[in-house]
């Protein structure tokens, strides 16, 4: 395996750069495990964190070596919190998958083989720390997948429960037919009405309250490409 000047020079600035990241990190990874909704995630961020505080020391110690130089960690702070916990886990993630491509240039062009072992040795940690990523995004994810199918449970059984209780129906439109009357007081055309409400206790036995069904109705009589009956 050939070695180059360049090629090591290069990863001298990549390891340098690597190193003066650590204090944004430090924080994100402060921000997820205050925010983790579980110890199990909380443990898991936390290994990775220290892993990566072992990674940085080696790091160091590759660059004294070769330059009799120590890196200064830059105190970030432009930092920008995430919008939100899986928000966070996906830089996080994707952060890490920027490492490891960044490790792999870092590797080739050391010629020492112990520090391309220690490198190697990083690198599969970075995978590993993406798998555990990947898990803890995949777990969140299907938790709100789940609520998603709960919720769309409860309002089938809603719709069912409606369709087996007549007095739930005349209930629910009895403020339609109010409104009707009173808009018939007012002169609306009655082909109009009928269209109207007709439509709005179709949607109100889907499940939708009765005032806003009539504003989506409404809506669509207004749109001129749907062509519902005029008001008058």
């Amino acid at each position: 395996m050939d070695f180059t000047q360049e090629a090591l020079n290069k990863s001298l600035c990549l390891i340098k750069e690597a190193v003066q990241d650590e204090r944004n990190d430090e924080l994100l990874y402060d921000y997820l495990i205050c925010a983790a909704p579980t110890k199990e995630e909380k443990e898991i961020i936390t290994s990775i964190r220290n892993d990566e505080r072992n990674h940085r020391k080696c790091f160091k110690e590759i660059y004294r070596c070769y330059t009799g130089e120590c890196i200064d960690s830059k105190d970030n702070k432009d930092f920008k919190k995430p919008k939100n916990y899986i928000e966070g886990i996906k830089k996080a993630l994707f952060g890490e998958l920027a490492a490891m491509e960044k490790y792999r240039i870092i590797r080739s062009g050391l010629p020492s083989r112990c520090h391309r072992d220690i490198v190697f040795e990083i690198l599969t940690d970075e995978i590993k720390h993406s798998i555990k990523y990947n898990y803890i995004l995949t777990m969140n994810l299907c938790k709100y997948g789940c609520k998603d199918k709960k919720r769309g449970e409860e309002e089938e059984f809603i719709r069912k429960d409606n369709l087996n209780n007549p007095n739930k129906w005349l209930n629910s439109i009895n403020p339609l037919v109010n409104r009707a009357l009173q808009e018939e007081s007012m002169g609306m055309n009655s082909e109009y009405l009928f269209s109207k409400f007709i439509l709005s206790g179709v949607l109100v036995g889907s499940g939708i309250a009765p005032d806003e069904a009539v504003k989506q109705v409404e809506k669509w009589q207004e749109d001129e490409s749907i062509g519902l009956l005029n008001k008058r």
